[in-house]
C-alpha cells in the first residue's frame, strides 16, 4: 500500500526516532508499505519518519542510480545490486575529505541543493530479522544512507546548507508545507495535519 509522504514542515521530521524491537506491530508490512511507497515516488531511500512514524527505520535502494554514466563498472555494479532495511542504526565512524553532491528528498520536493558529507562510513544496523550488522560504505552508497539516517536524527539536508542558500529556499519550503506544489505522488502537509 503506498503511503503519504510528509512534507516539509511537519514535526515528527525534526524528531529524534526512537528504537523498536521484534515485536513492533505489522513491521514486515510496514517494511513492505515503506518500499511500494519509496518506489512509487521514484526515490532512492525513505525513512519512517518521512511517513509519520518517530521509529528508527529506513530503506534505501540504490539500483536508480546504477545508469549514471560517471560511475566506473564496479560502482555501476555496486549500485544496481543495493538494497537494504536498516532498523535502530548508529553511524560509528564517518571519515575522509568532505565532498559535496546534489541531494534532494521526497518530503521536500523541487529543492535540490549541495550538500558535504564525508565519503566513507561505518554503520551498525539490525535487518528484518533483526540480525545485527556492522558495515563500511563509501561514495554514493555511503550518501544515500547518511541522507535516510538523518532522517531518524530529526536532521533534513536543509539543514546542512548555509544560511544565505537557507534564506534563498525560504519561501519555497513555506509553500512545501503550505501545500503548494504540484507532485505526482500522495503527501500530507502539516497544514492538512492541524486540521484533523
Amino acid at each position: 500500500m503506498i503511503l503519504p509522504i510528509v512534507a516539509y514542515g511537519d514535526a515528527v521530521l525534526k524528531k529524534e526516532a526512537k528504537e523498536i524491537d521484534k515485536d513492533y506491530p505489522k513491521l514486515n508490512e510496514l517494511i513492505d508499505n515503506m518500499y511500494e511507497t519509496m518506489y512509487g515516488a521514484f526515490g532512492v531511500g525513505l525513512a519512517a519518519p518521512q511517513i509519520g512514524l518517530a521509529i528508527r527505520l529506513f530503506l534505501v535502494d540504490t539500483s536508480p542510480f546504477a545508469d549514471d554514466e560517471d560511475l566506473s563498472e564496479k560502482e555501476s555494479e555496486q549500485m544496481k545490486n543495493f538494497k537494504k532495511t536498516f532498523i535502530n542504526a548508529q553511524i560509528l565512524e564517518e571519515e575522509g575529505d568532505e565532498w559535496a553532491f546534489n541531494e534532494g528528498c521526497l518530503s521536500i520536493p523541487d529543492v535540490r541543493e549541495d550538500v558535504f558529507r564525508k565519503p566513507k562510513i561505518k554503520i551498525q544496523y539490525q535487518d528484518e530479522n533483526f540480525d545485527t550488522h556492522v558495515e563500511e560504505y563509501d561514495g554514493l552508497i555511503a550518501r544515500v544512507i547518511q541522507h535516510e539516517y538523518d532522517h531518524i536524527e530529526g536532521i533534513l539536508f536543509t539543514d546542512k546548507l548555509s544560511s544565505f542558500k537557507k534564506r534563498l529556499i525560504k519561501g519555497r519550503l513555506a509553500n512545501i508545507s503550505k501545500g503548494k506544489i504540484k507532485i505526482d505522488y500522495r503527501m500530507r502537509f502539516p497544514a492538512m495535519s492541524k486540521k484533523r
